[in-house]
């Protein structure tokens, strides 16, 4: 498998890999910053959502100017969330086709690098329950879609997220990067036993 750095020689991540990232406030961009430009610089596929700031700061940031259609920013706003809350299946097929358009040559790309922001699960608005249902059935996307070289990030600031929905997105993410280092988690539980508990 291929291996990419995100943010120093210390983090390594291979395609295939679902990660969750537990950071604070400000700690977002030493992550997300490397992962988005050493994946420009290698030639892949870049797709950032963010949520704490408009995509414009996070251009400016990397200074790519735009980076045409080889990297995009995205508010949450318009990804994650419709007039009717979050659409998880909407959400799904959004992920899946971009998986599917790397694994079928049509993206033009060998690899896709995806990272969202988690923060807009914060609000009050309908389908956010469904939140951590999401993130197991990401990887069941990952996992139909194998000839997909992607590297998908979740970024939760641990300053706002609380103690229980951290346990479970631990449960539903195979690797975490914690305190800038990423680790096998043994928290994680496969999808389909997780959902069965959830909807037991």
């Amino acid at each position: 498998m291929t291996e990419t750095t995100i943010a120093g020689p210390g983090l390594q991540l291979s395609n295939g890999d679902h990660v969750c990232v537990f950071c604070r406030g400000g700690e977002r961009d030493e992550l997300l910053v490397p992962f988005l430009t050493d994946g420009v610089s290698a030639g892949d596929r870049c797709l950032a959502v963010v949520d704490a700031s408009e995509p414009e700061e996070l251009l400016d940031a990397l200074g790519t100017g735009g980076g045409a259609a080889q990297l995009t920013v995205l508010a949450s706003r318009d990804v994650y969330l419709t007039d009717r809350g979050f659409d998880m299946d909407g959400m799904l097929d959004f992920y899946g086709a971009e998986l599917r358009g790397v694994a079928e040559g049509r993206s033009g790309y060998d690899r896709i690098r995806t990272a969202g922001e988690m923060t807009w699960a914060l609000r009050d608005i309908p389908g956010v329950e469904d939140l951590l249902a999401y993130e197991a059935r990401v990887n069941q996307v990952m996992a139909a879609n194998p000839e997909a070289a992607a590297i998908s990030l979740c970024l939760y600031d641990v300053e706002r997220f609380d103690a229980e929905l951290i346990v479970g997105v631990l449960r539903t993410h195979p690797k975490a990067v914690i305190a800038g280092t990423v680790i096998d988690n043994p928290f994680y539980i496969q999808p389909e036993e997780f959902l069965r508990q959830r909807d037991n």
